[in-house]
Order: structure tokens, then C-alpha cells, then sequence
């Protein structure tokens, strides 16, 4: 989960001083899980882990009790926001399926894992922006349900555009990470593609690029842009204060999509890059953005 890293880090900035803090400390302990499980270690040390966080994440919710000292601000960040414990569970999901699984049938497979990884933090993020509050919850495609609107019509459908846009950042990373995931064995394409674009895993095994990789990833392309775009469009309504660190981030992203296709998709030696330069830009084009939308505020 790489969805916000740098922008995520000064788009926060932005905020006022109590969701800075909240975001900062939502963040801090999805990364810290994602980089433990995707780091060196052997697979039993890590399932070890990961069902020590899942009781860790009980004790937190109904005790208050940190198992580390970074805890301390998760605690304060979810009383004081009500965020519900179901979206730590589904991110330590996400992770268990790194652990299970090295392969994803289909899109609704894949989409699912891109959720639990990355669409968690926006749905986090919604709460802490005061966007409402969910009752039940539950996933289905890439939108919450049930949210009790705190802040107009327009707060359900912001909310589950930050759901869309984390997903669509993940589906973009694993294009960028095609090849370093193919060394370790792991295919997050969905099988279901390689099979419509009759491209073999051996032939992604031995980073053949060709035309039907190049169909195949044009079309994987193509779906995280229909992904941005829905995200920009239900995002927005958002405030001012957040909506620029949202749209930098979404343009950055898009900036990726960019830099695969600038290279003829090849992403098997390392990753995309993107220039200094593009970067600049996108902060620029998100602030404009950002003072010109509508607000739900």
C-alpha cells in the first residue's frame, strides 16, 4: 500500500491541526503493517504477526490499550473521529491475502485486495473529514454503504470517491510493479486478462513485451482511468482544505499511468519515471482545481 506517500504527507499539511494529526497517525499504522508483511522475513514470523495485530486491534478498540507507543495517537484519532475498527480488520485482511495468495482470478478478485490495501485509508480519511458516519458497513465493488450523512447530500458520494481513488492508486502501483512482483513469484494482473489478451504467466515470467502485452496493459490502463475519473467526479464537492492534496495526488498518479505508456509499457527492468518536473505541475494544476470545484461545505 504506496497509495499516498509524499503527496498524501504535504496535501496533509493543509489540514487543520487535529485531522493532520489523525491522518497522520491512520497512516503511520497502515504503512507499518504493509511493510512488515511485504518486507524480508520468513512466512510463519509473518503470519505470526498478523494474528497478533488482529488481537492488538481488539485490545486497541475496546480497551484503549496501545501495543506500541505510535498507538497512543491511533487511539485518540478513532474515539475522536468514531472511526469503525472494520476498516483496520479489512486492511489486516488485505494483508493476509498477501500471505495466501500470489494469484487473482478476476478483476472483482483483484479489485477486492485494492480495497482492503488502499481503499481503507480513503474510506478512514472520510471520517476524519467529517463526511458522516457508517452504521453497518460492508463492501461491495468499490463503495461503502451506508453512510449516515453528517454534512449534506453530497458527503456519501465524497466519501466513496476517496474509496475509488485509493483503489484506482493501487491498481496503478501494481502496473508500475509488474516486474519486481513477477521475481517474487507474484502475478496481481488478473489471470482472467492474460487469458482474454492470450498472454501466458511464463511469457510475464520472461517479461515478454509484444503486442498482446502491450493490448493487455493498455486495457489495464484504461481501467484506472475510468477509476480517476470516477473519483474526481464524486470527489468533487469536497472542501477546499482537503480536495487539493486529493487532486495532487489523483494528477501524480495519473502522471504514472503517463510514464508506463511513455516507455511502451515496459515495466519489467524497474520502474516508470516520473519527472521533477511533472510533479511540480500537478501541484499547480490540483490547487486550481481544487479553488474553482464546488464544496459540501
Amino acid at each position: 500500500m504506496t497509495a499516498y506517500d509524499r503527496t498524501f504527507y504535504v496535501g496533509s499539511l493543509l489540514l487543520p491541526r487535529s485531522q493532520r494529526q489523525a491522518m497522520w497517525a491512520i497512516y503511520a499504522w497502515f504503512r507499518q503493517k504493509d511493510e512488515v508483511i511485504d518486507g524480508p522475513g520468513n512466512l510463519s514470523m509473518k503470519q505470526t504477526l498478523l494474528d497478533e495485530w488482529f488481537e492488538q486491534l481488539q485490545d486497541l478498540f475496546s480497551l484503549s490499550q496501545p501495543a506500541v507507543p505510535t498507538d497512543i495517537a491511533l487511539i485518540e484519532a478513532v474515539q475522536r473521529y468514531r472511526i469503525p475498527i472494520a476498516l483496520f480488520q479489512d486492511m489486516l485482511r488485505g494483508q493476509q491475502m498477501d500471505l495466501d495468495l500470489n494469484r487473482y482470478p478476476t478483476w472483482e478478485d483483484l479489485r477486492l485486495y485494492c480495497y482492503c490495501v488502499a481503499g481503507t485509508v480513503g474510506a478512514a480519511s472520510a471520517f476524519v473529514l467529517n463526511l458522516g458516519h457508517v452504521q453497518t458497513w460492508s463492501f461491495s465493488g468499490e463503495e461503502c454503504s451506508r453512510f449516515q450523512l453528517g454534512r449534506g447530500t453530497g458527503a456519501v458520494e465524497a466519501a466513496n470517491g476517496l474509496i475509488t481513488l485509493g483503489i484506482a492508486m493501487q491498481l496503478t502501483n501494481i502496473l508500475q510493479d509488474v516486474g519486481a512482483d513477477a521475481r517474487r513469484g507474484r502475478i496481481y494482473l488478473p489471470l482472467a486478462d492474460l487469458k482474454r489478451f492470450d498472454y501466458s504467466e511464463q511469457q510475464l515470467f520472461d517479461a515478454v513485451v509484444d503486442r498482446r502485452w502491450n493490448a493487455l496493459m493498455d486495457y489495464e490502463i484504461q481501467r484506472a482511468r475510468s477509476l480517476y475519473d470516477r473519483a474526481e467526479q464524486q470527489m468533487s464537492r469536497l472542501p477546499h482544505d482537503c480536495r487539493w492534496s486529493l487532486e495532487a495526488a489523483l494528477i501524480r498518479y495519473r502522471q504514472d499511468l503517463q510514464a508506463i505508456e511513455k516507455r511502451a509499457y515496459q515495466v519489467f527492468s524497474d520502474r516508470p519515471h516520473v519527472p521533477i518536473w511533472w510533479k511540480a505541475r500537478a501541484l499547480g494544476v490540483a490547487w486550481w482545481r481544487s479553488v474553482t470545484s464546488a464544496s459540501i461545505c
